[in-house]
């Protein structure tokens, strides 16, 4: 089933890079007491995730953080370090969370998986965006297939 406004973010584990190396950050305590907007890609590098929907939030992220947002995260079904390496390339700094999910957790227990094969991608999340406030879902924004629309920073900025 998939999550709905309203309901708590299951508990599941991300990855982020720091400088001492790979850092398990597990979902209960990244949202607890506070609120974060995240989006899901369904790749890094890949040519949407990579020319709109990640610049947008990076361009937008000082005005979604006046509007009430503590963090800001990326997140797709990519390890650590190429979400990292995406992060350095895409200039995130100071700005969006890189949060890795190799083995594809989140969108699984979210119920927004999606089928990438046909691309040579495997088990992907679909591109959604959420506001989380304290761990409950606030806002949910899932696009349709090839779509990229509802889960844009501007959309978000809307929402708040």
């Amino acid at each position: 089933m998939t999550i709905q406004q309203g309901d708590r973010v299951p508990n599941t584990t991300f990855v982020k890079v720091t400088e001492a190396g790979p850092d398990a950050v597990e979902s209960d305590s990244y949202f607890a007491g506070r609120k974060v907007a995240i989006f899901s890609v369904p790749g890094a590098f890949t040519p949407t995730c990579s020319a709109k929907h990640l610049p947008g939030f990076v361009e937008k992220a000082d005005e979604l953080k006046a509007k009430g947002i503590d963090e800001i995260a990326c997140t797709a079904v990519n390890d650590a370090f190429v979400m990292g390496a995406w992060g350095k390339a895409s200039g995130v700094e100071g700005k969006v969370t890189m949060l890795a999910d190799g083995n594809g957790g989140f969108p699984k227990a979210l119920g927004l998986e999606m089928d990438g094969s046909k691309f040579g991608m495997g088990t992907r999340g679909q591109r959604f965006s959420m506001i989380v406030n304290d761990g409950v879902v606030e806002q949910l924004n899932v696009e349709a297939p090839g779509q990229f629309e509802v889960s844009s920073a501007d959309y978000m900025l809307g929402q708040l």
